[in-house]
């Protein structure tokens, strides 16, 4: 995972760290207040003038791309972990997706001023409850320049003002795009600072920004170990974490194999690259001869390093003896850690030292089994008989998502449109005090 931020050199002439991010958070407080009043037929032009810009623009943003894809790929790192360029690379067909993202959050209903709830006091107050966006999200991100679009296009339909941080190796990328969907926002009638983008990449810079408890209400950090510790150690501003998946598939003993088989595969080949892949795959000691050697021999075909236990590797020639550090390792590629177990209190152990909390998931016909995995396990999301890389916002029904929260309070799980605001009390009254 890359670094939270790397020291770069910087022009002298530039302001202090902390007068230049100040200066933009200010910026954003004040755009928050208008947002939260902006009508859903404004946001939603907005939204479209966005996808229409990303397209138009299309052309500027892959070039900026390429100067990141091209730093990237001649570092050490990028040469180490080819899953980071990936992730980096834009495309007319990625800028269409981002497009299109954006355009289906128009279609999503607006939560701001949904009353969810309303009741009678016996003196005759009615009190209830109405959403209210949560004023300005400050997002700290990785490599992935989709975030970009994506976090701006959900705090603005959620009626936030973003302060966007993205990651050094992607800087010519996210400042691209962020300028594109600012401009476009601003004639369409957005507030200035309603989209803000951080484009300096120097430490302090960062880190300043976690200080902004004045005019940040909430900080969102999306990526990888490094990041979270830092974020969660440096802010003071209230933390949602969308930390690593390290997440696990158990098949039991009394599971569809072919249904398993299937599972399986598509939880780690589908995808590599995201954090709802499969990372470890658990097997039952009574199946493991019945399901290892066919699935095992189908990743290998597809390209997947399998680093097993030593039951595995002896069922499995071509499984690679696994060490230690491989169990709660998110590999974010084609690799995969394999082990057998005894039962269903060994994988769940299994899963309480070396799992993230972010999605685990068990494939049993065994109903009870099934049950207790449900009820035990801690983690984000947690499936029966379905593939890890289904814990997604889309494939829940909450349309586009800022990401998966792996924290407990206020958010866990998939973060759409909801879960960007707050909710306040309302209370009619006629004329009651307090006797």
């Amino acid at each position: 995972m890359e670094p939270l931020i790397t020291e770069t050199e910087q022009p002298a002439e530039q302001k202090p760290a902390a007068e230049y991010v100040e200066e933009l958070c200010r910026q954003a407080k004040a755009a928050a207040a208008r947002l939260a009043s902006l009508s859903t037929a404004v946001k939603d032009l907005a939204l479209s003038a966005m996808a229409d810009g990303l397209i138009a623009k299309g052309e500027e943003i892959i070039e900026a791309n390429a100067r990141d894809v091209e730093a990237l790929e001649a570092s050490a790192r990028g040469k180490e972990n080819k899953a980071l360029a990936d992730r980096l690379r834009l495309t007319p067909g990625r800028i269409e997706e981002m497009a299109s993202g954006i355009r289906e959050i128009t279609k999503l209903p607006d939560p701001v001023g949904q009353v969810s709830s309303m009741w009678r006091r016996p003196n005759g107050m009615q009190v209830g409850r109405v959403r209210v966006p949560i004023g300005v999200i400050g997002i700290i991100y990785e490599s992935r320049p989709n975030v970009t679009a994506d976090s701006a296009a959900l705090c603005l339909k959620s009626g936030n003002a973003c302060v966007l941080r993205g990651g050094s190796e992607a800087i010519h990328s996210n400042t691209a795009i962020a300028h594109v969907l600012s401009e476009a926002g601003q004639q369409a009638g957005l507030p200035v600072g309603a989209i803000t983008f951080i484009e300096r990449t120097e430490r302090d810079v960062a880190v300043a920004l976690l200080k902004q408890d004045r005019y940040i209400d909430l900080i969102i950090p999306r990526g990888g170990e490094s990041l979270m510790r830092t974020v969660t150690e440096e802010s003071r501003i209230p933390v949602i974490k969308h930390d690593k998946g390290v997440c696990h598939i158990f098949v039991d003993a009394d599971a569809d194999l072919k249904m398993a088989a299937t599972i399986c595969f598509n939880a780690k080949v589908q995808r590599p690259s995201t954090c709802n892949a499969m990372e470890t795959l658990l097997v039952h000691q009574n199946v493991a001869r019945a399901l290892l050697p066919g699935l095992v021999a189908r990743y290998v075909d597809a390209g997947v390093e399998v680093r097993g236990c030593p039951r595995t590797v002896q069922l499995c020639p071509e499984a690679k003896p696994a060490s230690d550090d491989d169990y709660g390792k998110e590999f974010l590629s084609l690799i995969l850690a394999v082990r057998v177990v005894k039962h269903l209190d060994e994988a769940m152990e299994h899963i309480a030292r070396y799992g993230s909390h972010h999605t685990e998931a068990i494939v049993t016909t065994d109903y009870s089994r099934a049950l207790r995995f449900l009820r035990e396990v801690d983690a984000s999301a947690v499936l029966v008989n379905a593939s890890t890389r289904l814990n997604d916002g889309y494939q829940f029904g909450l349309g586009a998502e800022i990401g998966i929260s792996t924290t407990r309070i206020h958010a866990r799980g998939p973060m759409g449109l909801e879960e960007l605001t707050s909710q306040k009390f309302i209370v009619f009254g006629s004329g009651q005090i307090r006797e």
